[in-house]
């Protein structure tokens, strides 16, 4: 694979344009599996909890809490979008990187809002995002 090398300039800071390796190109392939895997275990999560809301047991006095139906809905909409966006990602849109660090953002706060329901299962999703958000914000477009 051939580069072509721009001169140092104003554009770049003075430094030569950084270079994505082939490791940074495959943690961007594997973020958009992870966020794809993610999004549908979470729509799955999300029914479940709509369908079957007595399965899911509540915690007491919790300040975020919601009715289970309702957090069923947010993981079925939020999962949704985090699996068409990892889709999009392994496509290779471009765009779909800023929008894969945003919505595996929105799903890092709503895994952590979800702790009480499912403590070892949220933090896992939390875990996987905070690792999508940085495969995603590493890549260089060339």
């Amino acid at each position: 694979m051939a580069s072509t090398s721009v001169p140092p300039g104003p554009a770049t800071g003075g430094l030569p344009p950084r270079q994505n390796s082939g490791w940074v190109t495959g943690l961007v392939l594997f973020a958009g599996v992870v966020m794809l895997v993610t999004g549908l275990l979470d729509l799955f999560q999300g029914i479940v909890a709509v369908a079957q809301d007595e399965l899911i047991v509540t915690t007491p006095n919790y300040v975020f809490k919601f009715d289970v139906t309702s957090w069923g809905w947010i993981h079925i909409i939020l999962g949704l979008v985090v699996a068409l966006v990892g889709l999009c990602v392994l496509r290779g849109m471009a765009w779909a990187r800023y929008a894969g660090i945003g919505v595996a953002s929105l799903s890092l706060i709503a895994s952590f809002l979800w702790l009480p329901y499912y403590p070892l299962w949220s933090i896992v999703i939390i875990a996987l995002d905070i690792f999508v958000i940085w495969a995603l914000a590493v890549y260089r477009q060339d």
